[in-house]
């Protein structure tokens, strides 16, 4: 469902101008793998310079300020050839634009334009994947520079390249110097409204880690009005990575930061409570605003399509209204946003849909009544990739964890009277019935994802995995045993039948639900096992393992695959929150939590093996000279994407310290 909201919606800290740019300057760079990523924040600039090396090389400028950026690709050259940075990035500032400039050169005798893209950010996601952009937008160069309005006549956007050290561009042509090299200048702008950054201490208390460039990646995601989710790809609001942050860094996030974040998801809120998943803004809403009849405007477009984060509002905003921001929950409910909304009848409003959403369940449990993607759609929550799910349609994370513990917090709050002067009696009435509600999901919905396999057929589906992907199966084949494999399904199809495949989202679990001693082993033991039997690497765990899957099955879940079998950083401080939360429980046996600090023992391990990739999106890996190897997501031509090298959920280790042993 994609709702059309007021403009004013958006407003929350207001327009944000130069004078407000209070900052200390940000510069920071990422290299990964083929991709130079500089990065700078200072006055009203915000900016992320990508230099894309290989036989498809291009120049990428990203800007928060409006999702918007400039991209300059280049033809398909003959010989890979790599780029390199003389000169950082620099605030420029002309007229109404704000952008950077810098130098960087190739070691290339020619190279030729092929297009130029000066729009969203979302644009440019396209044309990189899809090779097209809308007519409208596409605007001819002249030697070497391209600059354009916004589609409704607000200031655009500007990107040139000058020769430098004797290279020279004619037409489309741009020829080396006399070093061999082709140097350029480049000047890169937008005039989309700058953001009000998050920064310094404002942003972080003193218990942080000191990691430097999980640092500069969250300060430059952080702001006042949102938190970005990723640059270059993501950079805007996205539900799902505000709330999932937000939960993992609130021990080091200062009150006005956990509170911004949270304002933001409440702002954004449909009419009935949903959760919005992404944000069409800048010239990316004026495209979509055309094409849906409404004019040349740039009214803001909330996605609602997803599934999960309706329910992770709850659990976010409980551990924070109930835990340190309880001094002051009441102040932040009765604190108002841009459009005179109490952000506790906000929040008021998604509890009672939550409630209302899963009600026929609880009243009488059955497959079809469980959470199930909307409409036809493949996709519906965190492993949003066409075949993250299996293409099963009822999420093992959303039903088996999300509702109930969105459940608990509702009820939780709902008896502190915090809410008692918020919403309406109807949905005051509605968020009493959360507590009876959450005992028949947690009771009912995960039993319905349990997978078991006997022992001979799993070994052998070990063996057959492991020569199809050519890694050694001793490890793994040991560690089955001889009892029968179970484990929770990735997803359940549309008339219950499992779709068996290993996963992470156990780690939720541990970390939003008190397990009993049976679930916990069970969830233990299937992630912690060696690859291909279980989901553990010496490089990180695994969001997925098809192993014990149909080899159609397996065919789409690769270590190319967007959520196959790769490392998603965030994934692992979920795990490693959810491990020191049921290890620091009183009520489980001795062996199951003896079990517990080995696992995070054996986590950490691994986590701490990535090195530099560390605050990436995800890795992925290869295995040769007898071991697993790191290898950057979108590096290799099969891969289906690129990863962002500053993403928002990979920088939560700072609230996170390995095991003191």
């Amino acid at each position: 469902m994609i709702r059309l909201l007021l403009a004013s919606a958006l407003a929350i800290a207001g327009a944000t101008t130069v004078a407000q740019q209070t900052a200390a300057p940000l510069a920071f760079r990422i290299d990964e793998g083929r991709n130079i990523n500089a990065f700078l924040r200072q006055g009203p600039v915000a900016a992320h310079l990508l230099l894309r090396s290989g036989d498809d090389p291009r120049i990428l400028v990203a800007f928060p300020a409006g999702d918007s950026g400039t991209g300059l690709w280049f033809e398909k050259t003959a010989t890979p050839v790599t780029w390199r940075l003389d000169r950082a990035p620099t605030p420029y500032a002309s007229g109404k634009l704000h952008g950077l400039r810098a130098v960087a050169s190739v070691d290339a005798a020619e190279l030729r334009f092929r297009q130029a893209v000066l729009s969203s950010v979302r644009v440019l996601r396209d044309y990189e994947a899809l090779g097209k952009a809308p007519a409208e937008i596409l605007v001819a160069g002249k030697a070497g520079a391209w600059a354009r309005d916004r589609l409704d006549g607000a200031p655009g956007y500007a990107l040139s390249m000058a020769g430098l050290r004797g290279t020279t561009i004619q037409g489309d042509r741009v020829k080396a110097g006399p070093d061999g090299r082709i140097t350029l200048a480049i000047t890169a702008a937008t005039g989309e409204t700058p953001l009000t950054p998050l920064a310094g201490p404002a942003l972080l208390n003193g218990h942080a880690g000191s990691d430097a460039r999980a640092q500069n990646a969250l300060q430059f995601l952080s702001y006042r009005e949102k938190y970005l989710a990723g640059s270059w790809r993501f950079d805007t609001y996205f539900g799902r990575d505000t709330l999932m942050s937000l939960r993992l860094l609130m021990p080091v996030l200062q009150p006005g930061a956990v509170e911004a974040g949270l304002g933001a998801v409440l702002a954004r809120l449909a009419a009935n409570g949903e959760v919005a998943h992404e944000e069409d803004i800048g010239e990316f809403a004026v495209l979509r605003n055309m094409r849906e009849g409404r004019g040349r405007i740039a009214t803001p477009i909330y996605d609602y399509a997803m599934v999960d984060d309706d329910f992770m509002l709850a659990p976010v905003a409980s551990a924070w209204l109930l835990g340190r921001g309880a001094p002051t929950a009441a102040t932040f409910l009765n604190s108002r946003d841009a459009t005179g909304r109490a952000q506790g009848d906000r929040l008021v409003a998604n509890f009672a849909w939550v409630v209302e959403r899963t009600a026929a369940f609880a009243a009488s449990p059955a497959v079809d009544r469980l959470i199930g993607l909307k409409g036809d759609r493949l996709t519906g929550q965190w492993r949003d990739s066409e075949e993250g799910l299996g293409r099963g349609r009822y999420p093992y994370d959303v039903n088996a964890v999300w509702v109930p513990a969105a459940l608990d917090a509702i009820a939780a709050i709902d008896r502190t009277g915090l809410l008692t002067s918020f919403g309406t009696p109807a949905q005051r009435a509605t968020i009493g019935k959360a507590g009876a509600q959450a005992a028949a999901w947690h009771r009912a919905a995960p039993p319905l994802f349990t997978v078991t396999i006997p022992a001979d057929r799993a070994a052998q589906a070990v063996r057959d995995y492991a020569g199809k992907v050519g890694v050694p199966a001793q490890d793994a084949l040991a560690a089955l045993g001889r009892a029968p494999v179970t484990f929770n399904a990735l997803s359940l199809q549309a008339d219950g039948a499992a779709v068996p495949v290993l996963h992470s989202d156990d780690g939720f679990a541990l970390l939003f639900t008190d397990p009993d001693a049976a679930a916990l082993e069970r969830s233990l033991t299937a992630m912690m096992r060696p690859f291909p039997a279980g989901l553990m690497t010496p490089i990180g765990l695994l969001v997925a393992n098809p192993a014990f899957a149909a080899p159609d099955v397996q065919a789409r879940f690769g270590a190319s695959a967007y959520h196959g079998t790769v490392v998603w950083s965030w994934q692992q401080a979920v795990l490693a929150a959810g491990l020191n939360r049921q290890i620091a429980r009183t009520d489980l046996p001795a062996d199951i939590r003896a079990r517990a600090v080995a696992a995070r023992t054996q986590l950490w391990r691994a986590i701490q093996s990535a090195g530099e990739v560390r605050t990436s999106e995800l890795w992925s890996w290869a295995y040769r000279d007898g071991g697993y190897r790191v290898a950057p997501f979108g590096a290799q031509s099969e891969d289906a994407d690129e990863s962002n090298a500053a993403q928002l959920w990979s920088t939560v280790f700072l609230a996170l310290r390995p095991p003191a042993s």
